[in-house]
């Protein structure tokens, strides 16, 4: 079992990343536990190859750089 920051870990991107997503129902997410009065997240190696393979499909909100440099050739070209 491993923790949202070590599953974030392994799949490249950021906790609160991972933690957001979850939130957002963008990714199913693991089971909780309770530990020292605090709810905590706990993946297994299964779910997070799960993960793995939906990242390429997740749209974060954020307009990238690619994708703002495309738009602006798009309007020159008009």
């Amino acid at each position: 079992m491993f923790s949202t920051r070590q599953a974030a870990k392994m799949l490249g991107i950021n906790a609160s990343t991972l933690s957001r997503y979850v939130t957002a129902g963008k990714i199913p997410g693991p089971k909780s536990a309770q530990l020292g009065g605090m709810s905590m997240h706990l993946w297994t190696e299964r779910e997070i190859e799960r993960v793995r393979k939906l990242l390429p499909n997740i749209e974060d909100g954020r307009t990238t750089r690619h994708q703002k440099q495309a738009r602006k050739s798009t309007k020159s070209t008009s």
